[in-house]
């Protein structure tokens, strides 16, 4: 609560200086991290996914007009912009997260009004962790609250959704915005990402979560991520020429793929079989941290890496060396990719009572390796996107 209480300080003491005035509304949205399912919720999959305590907050004070004053703490930077006709901007890329979110309400037919706003984020940037979602998520709550929208959070997370594939130009699925929007703290979700539901399987309480960070930055947009999408999309519909109903490759199986595999080419049956696998893997691993079932929790997570590596080619250097750090560091139960891959943070299931040693280890591992300070921290399962209360 201390932290908190710094933060809201030091927060409140910018705005003061920036706008000459106190804020009278806050906001926070978690980042997330995928426990299991890389690149499966595009594919209408699974995805077993964690709201963490690393979150963005806006402080605003709405306007009565129809300007949006927008400045970031972590970045430096900010725009100002009206809500009649949005556009992107390249003065400070980050506000067309902002504008795309405000583009999307407005839309849908929702009366925006204006804001002076501040934000401050705990996500680390570009590491897959989530902090575009975070901060589109953050705010859609902040015009949801100031403009009384009705926005449950499903349909908030499927407006930032929109918001990013169309405006900002990322076609993403729906995982980061849906954890972030519907995260419920102490708890993991178990996402279907075709129904937009979930369950909150529980995570055995020996069982931490540590995010370790390559520290190797990621840009989806300019990355081979739009081309990963559109060879499942192919898989797919190549598929449903052989077995109709197929919509994606979430419809299909293991045997299925194998038995049609002379329909596809090497490197779009490789893409297809990873998202096969991983799926069933979700699954599998959600029983595995519940009961704390070790054997199962690293067979599933070296099998995740392996395909990540060799099946859907998302590995780079930086990932080998972090793998190899935390695979060998003490306390750990498994470890894995997080995140779209290309770089960014990993993800280590590790025993509650050795974490501290973990990080150590696997710092000093990979900065030997590597030359690169990597950050390795512990996180909980945080509460989804909310007004909050700083006191």
């Amino acid at each position: 609560m201390e932290a908190v209480s710094e933060r809201a300080t030091y927060v409140r003491g910018a705005f003061a200086a920036l706008y000459g005035t106190e804020p009278t509304l806050w906001v926070q949205a978690p980042g997330r991290v995928d426990l299991m399912g890389s690149h499966t919720d595009y594919n209408e999959g699974y995805v077993l996914t964690m709201p963490i305590d690393r979150n963005t907050w806006i402080a605003a004070r709405p306007r009565d007009d129809r300007l949006v004053r927008i400045h970031s703490l972590n970045l430096e930077s900010g725009e100002t912009f009206g809500l009649g006709d949005l556009q992107r901007g390249d003065a400070a890329p980050w506000t067309n997260y902002v504008r795309g979110v405000a583009k999307v309400l407005q839309d849908e037919g929702y009366t925006l009004s204006g804001f002076d706003g501040l934000v401050h984020s705990t996500v680390p940037f570009s590491s897959g962790l989530s902090s575009s979602a975070a901060l589109e998520v953050a705010t859609a709550t902040l015009f949801n609250e100031l403009c009384g929208l009705g926005l449950d959070p499903v349909r908030l997370a499927v407006l930032c959704q929109r918001a990013e594939n169309t405006f900002v130009g990322v076609n993403c699925g729906i995982l980061d915005q849906y954890t972030s929007a519907a995260g419920r703290a102490g708890h993991v979700l178990l996402l279907d990402c075709r129904h937009l539901t979930h369950t909150v399987p529980p995570l055995h309480p020996e069982v931490a979560i540590v995010i370790c960070d390559t520290r190797y930055k990621r840009a989806l947009t300019g990355s081979e991520y739009p081309q990963r999408r559109a060879q499942c999309e192919a898989a797919a519909a190549t598929l449903a020429q052989r077995y109709p109903g197929v919509r994606t490759l979430r419809d299909v199986t293991l045997e299925q793929l194998n038995a049609a595999r002379t329909l596809l080419d090497d490197t779009t049956y490789r893409r297809a079989r990873f998202i096969i696998q991983e799926n069933q893997r979700v699954l599998d691993l959600a029983e595995a941290l519940s009961s704390k079932d070790v054997p199962c929790i690293a067979a599933l997570t070296a099998e995740s890496f392996a395909g990540a590596r060799d099946l859907y080619e998302i590995v780079v250097p930086q990932m080998e060396a972090m793998i190899a750090a935390m695979r060998c560091a003490p306390g750990v139960l498994g470890a894995r990719q997080a995140g779209a891959g290309f770089g960014g943070c990993m993800v280590a299931f590790v025993e509650r009572g050795c974490v501290k040693a973990f990080g150590d280890h696997v710092r000093a591992a990979y900065q030997a390796a590597t030359g690169i300070e990597g950050a390795v921290f512990p996180v909980e399962a945080a509460a989804g996107a909310g007004p909050l209360t700083v006191g």
